[in-house]
């Protein structure tokens, strides 16, 4: 019987196509998700993804296949692959097998369990709504997050997400009671290693678990990071009864990775070469971010856009998932406007008068009617001139540029680019600086003088010093020559 159950756990290797392995088994066949091992170490994981027929399973290696040969022998692990959570994963670095990745002993005090799991029920999902502040003035005041809820931040190659991201972590981290899980998927490794050593100087890490499925990993390996992080915050979510910050960076590496699996699977592509299960993958992981009676995750995540383009079916099946949307633009990233948040094509569900407030609602409209009036207007003065314009539109356009300016931010993670001190500013204060722009409070200061700034008195301030002249209110203000360089040109 012991022999029969022995043989009943091993197979053979029948074929290998780069990642993907088709095994044979004389006896009992493996389930779904299952794990088997091989190799001459067991170093080589496999994740069972189709039965083929009564004797053979098609798995993907979530490892690099080198060194695999026909006819090896394959065990079955017995369940399925599975992330480590307990207090001992704080404060640690992981890959997707929960091994610990950043030079330490393994974890001692955890338990084991399946990336497998079911969202919560809809019996026990939290219906109240709540403003999540980020300290970063353009977000809170025009696009408020939502406690428990998800946001995106979009944009294409070098825009600033990480950064964004990056920026996120370091203000709420320190100001948030939880716990907070970044989840690198398919993004390079310095980033993992930079931020470690931010968190750690920030003395945040205390706080922090971070899991990351590189870039230079399988793509089964990479498909599965995002499941794994989400099993660490639904133990701390459930077990530990805490509110959990989840930072995934980035969303469209785990539709990539899932699109490579279902090319070396065989399945017949659908739209632009995605995998026809793109919608109900990336809806099995976000349905598992919720708010329940025991506590809430709430979840930011870093969306790469192909060319730019946001009907892109990656970027259009993540828009669904999410409470709030923060739209990069390239364009003002180029014009030295940081954070380059396009106000007009971000939005959240949160800006309504019943939630954030009727005061803060009418500002926030207010605004976007400013400047989507300046972007009409921006035709006529490029061909005609500024002096074309009637009195009431010249007002208008001077308040819009002024308030385009008053939004951008020095960032804490950019001070090594920038040479200006990071400022983190209260929606109050945010609130406030905005209403006096509108009132034209501001309309004999230099635009030069409300760009880069936390709170709209430091204007004032700068105007005293000498540091905010320019040549007058039609003028744009020329961002310094180094704020070139506070967005890596690298990210992506």
């Amino acid at each position: 019987m012991e022999n029969m159950n022995r043989l009943s756990n091993t197979g053979a290797v029948v074929s290998v196509r780069g990642s993907v392995v088709d095994i044979h088994f004389d006896m009992q066949l493996p389930p779904i998700y299952s794990l088997l091992r091989t190799g001459d170490t067991g170093e080589i994981i496999i994740e069972v993804l189709a039965q083929l027929d009564t004797r053979r399973v098609r798995g993907i290696a979530l490892t690099p296949t080198q060194g695999l040969a026909r006819g090896m022998v394959v065990e079955y692990t017995g369940g399925p692959l599975q992330a480590p959570v307990g207090k001992g994963i704080r404060a640690r670095m992981f890959d997707v097998f929960g091994r610990a990745i950043d030079r330490e002993a393994a974890p001692t005090d955890v338990q084991w369990r399946s990336v497998h799991r079911a969202p919560p029920p809809l019996a026990r999902r939290s219906t109240t709504s709540e403003v999540f502040t980020t300290g970063i003035k353009v977000i809170d005041v025009l696009m408020p997050l939502e406690r428990g809820g998800k946001a995106g931040l979009f944009g294409g190659a070098g825009v600033g997400k990480t950064v964004l991201l990056t920026e996120m972590i370091h203000n709420m981290v320190g100001q948030h009671e939880g716990v907070s899980i970044f989840c690198g998927i398919g993004e390079r490794c310095r980033e993992g290693e930079e931020l470690y050593r931010e968190m750690k100087q920030a003395g945040v890490l205390s706080n922090m678990v971070m899991i990351f499925g590189q870039m230079n990993e399988p793509p089964g390996a990479r498909f599965r990071v995002g499941h794994a992080a989400l099993t660490m915050a639904e133990y701390f979510r459930d077990d530990e009864r805490r509110d959990v910050l989840l930072l995934i960076d980035n969303i469209f590496r785990f539709i990539q990775a899932g699109s490579e699996v279902s090319g070396l699977m065989g399945q017949m592509p659908s739209r632009l070469g995605y995998q026809p299960t793109m919608g109900t993958e990336l809806s099995q992981l976000e349905e598992r971010i919720a708010n329940t009676d025991s506590g809430a995750i709430t979840s930011i995540q870093a969306v790469y856009v192909p060319a730019d383009d946001f009907t892109d079916p990656a970027a259009v099946h993540t828009f669904s998932h999410l409470s709030a949307s923060i739209v990069l633009s390239r364009k003002r990233a180029s014009e030295g406007l940081y954070p380059a948040i396009d106000p007009l094509q971000s939005s959240s569900k949160m800006a309504t008068p019943g939630i954030v407030g009727a005061r803060h609602y009418a500002l926030a409209q207010e605004i976007r009617r400013t400047l989507a009036q300046y972007a009409e207007l921006k035709d006529i003065i490029a061909m005609l001139g500024l002096e074309q314009l009637s009195p009431e539109d010249r007002n208008l356009v001077a308040r819009a540029r002024r308030l385009e300016r008053f939004l951008t931010q020095p960032f804490f993670t950019t001070e090594q680019f920038t040479g200006l001190q990071g400022k983190l500013v209260s929606l109050e204060e945010a609130l406030d600086g905005c209403e006096r722009i509108l009132n034209d409070e501001f309309k004999d200061y230099p635009e030069s003088a409300l760009y880069m700034i936390g709170v709209v008195d430091e204007a004032k301030q700068k105007v005293q010093s000498g540091k905010g002249a320019d040549s007058g209110s039609g003028a744009a203000a020329e961002p310094p020559a180094e704020i070139e360089h506070a967005v890596d040109p690298d990210e992506s």
